[in-house]
């Protein structure tokens, strides 16, 4: 799909943006205020399997169904995203014909709005980052679940990095990876020992007993199986110990870790608290990892709040 070099402007004017959440199953859409109030919902399907024209379409769906004025919209897309090109750099296959695509004139030029995009972790990671305080607030964000994610915020500005690509943890080399094989295509990447299904093919490994996924091992852990017990905090070791590097490299005033993993228990979040601080240095070593604040719409507020961190591409622009 052609890219298109956009113009961007000045923050919208006040009023309400529209906040969309674009994840592989699931689009979710909210009307946000300018006082950050969720003033409308929708959700729907992502149709994965049908193109990225398809998606884009689905996306327009999704930001009518809320629209009640709004001046702006941002969207917490998946795959690597570039938010200066407005491009989908970088993605896996769980939505078909994603990378390449022209994610912010492509639906601008649907909804008739201006439209701001970034990568969902780092979206979501925006409101952390606020909330953490201070012009210039230093964030590492950590998100674990199908895959590992992350974003990067230092002296109070988002990291993007070349193409868009910076926060991606899950792709830093790891010990206890070595030889496996990564969705990136790459060998001994972070992700394929700490995701949920890293975790989980890990147990199978160890034990010859099937799983259907990560809850089956950690209820598998609770009632006392050795190798969901080693399974499930080798992964999270492994996530502990590449958090404290970088907390190392980084000097974050907060370490912020969400996402499906760590909800499973104390089992996972003791054994990565404990990597994570056996990794830091001196200066540091009152620093521990915290859950997020926000809860279930904390990738659509942090959609929303791209409308006036990153450039907006409009409608209209031609190749």
């Amino acid at each position: 799909m052609t890219t298109r070099t956009t113009h961007p402007g000045p923050p919208p004017a006040t009023g309400p943006v529209i906040g969309l959440d674009l994840g592989g199953t699931k689009i979710a859409a909210a009307l946000v205020g300018p006082d950050g109030a969720v003033l409308a919902r929708h959700t729907l399907a992502t149709p994965a399997t049908e193109g990225a024209g398809a998606v884009l379409d689905a996306l327009c769906t999704a930001a009518r169904a809320v629209d009640r004025g709004a001046v702006a919209v941002g969207v917490a897309a998946a795959g690597v995203v570039d938010p200066l090109s407005g491009t989908v750099t970088s993605a896996t296959d769980s939505i078909r014909g994603w990378a390449g695509t022209a994610l912010g004139t492509g639906l601008a030029d649907r909804t008739g709005l201006p439209v701001a995009c970034d990568n969902d972790v780092r979206a979501t990671a925006g409101p952390e980052l606020a909330a953490t305080g201070g012009e210039h607030a230093s964030l590492l964000f950590a998100a674990v679940g199908t895959g590992v994610g992350g974003a990067l915020a230092c002296d109070g500005r988002m990291l993007h990095g070349a193409a868009g690509i910076a926060g991606h943890l899950g792709h830093l080399p790891s010990p206890d990876a070595d030889g496996l094989d990564c969705t990136c295509g790459g060998t001994g990447h972070l992700e394929a020992v700490a995701s949920g299904p890293g975790i989980t093919a890990l147990y199978e490994r160890l034990t010859g007993r099937a799983a259907d996924r990560l809850q089956t091992v950690a209820e598998r852990a609770a009632a006392g199986d050795g190798g969901a017990v080693r399974a499930i905090t080798t992964g999270a070791r492994a996530m502990g110990r590449a958090l404290g590097g970088l907390a190392n490299a980084l000097g974050p005033d907060r370490v912020v870790v969400g996402g499906g993993v760590p909800g499973i228990g104390p089992l996972y979040w003791d054994a990565l608290t404990d990597a994570f601080t056996g990794e830091l240095m001196p200066p540091l070593r009152r620093l521990r990892p915290a859950a997020p604040l926000h809860g279930a719409d904390a990738a659509v507020l942090g959609a929303a709040a791209l409308t006036t961190t990153v450039p907006l591409h409009r409608p209209g622009a031609q190749p």
